[in-house]
């Protein structure tokens, strides 16, 4: 079991290495992917403002379910009050939320801009796949991989993109 010093110290490390508190991607990844299968799913089947808020929701409740399944998983684990979990959790997945903003803001200007729901919607998958490819990439070096082992990371970020665009494709 690690101590309380023992994690604050860790923390206080992974703060000057990543300030945003994103260093290992998991929830920038996560609410990528989430938000970017409503789109892969739903387009089509929804108006534009019907999708975006389709993807808010769904990543708001597999937010609130990770959320709630890491404060457990934590306040058990390092036999902490339940409170203290939360307010760790709180500060450590809000990256899965804002995340999944930025496909619905990619659809919010599509549509500002005029531009048809089903081309938008694919604009806003690729571009989540180049994002998660970054995402991937950013997160294997700032976790201290090599720069071969980045790369490696970066192509399984892409390859979960594209499984997203396989699933579009195919439901479409």
């Amino acid at each position: 079991m690690t101590s309380q010093k023992g994690r604050q110290a860790a923390s206080h490390v992974e703060r000057e290495r990543d300030p945003l508190g994103m260093i290992n991607g998991e929830g920038v990844i996560t609410g990528t992917v989430v938000s970017t299968a409503v789109i892969a799913a739903a387009a089509g089947h929804l108006e534009d403002t019907h999708l975006v808020i389709a993807i808010l929701g769904t990543a708001f409740i597999y937010w609130l379910a990770h959320l709630h399944a890491r404060t457990l998983g934590d306040s058990v684990k390092h036999r902490t009050h339940p409170v203290d979990a939360l307010k760790e959790a709180l500060a450590e997945t809000w990256p899965i939320l804002a995340a999944a903003c930025v496909p619905a803001i990619i659809l919010l200007v599509i549509q500002l801009v005029g531009i048809e729901l089903k081309t938008g919607a694919w604009i806003a998958v690729i571009a989540s796949t180049v994002l998660l490819t970054i995402y991937s990439f950013l997160a294997g070096r700032r976790g201290g991989l090599s720069l071969r082992g980045s790369f490696l990371s970066a192509a399984i970020g892409a390859a979960l993109g594209m499984l997203v665009i396989l699933l579009k494709a195919g439901l479409h």
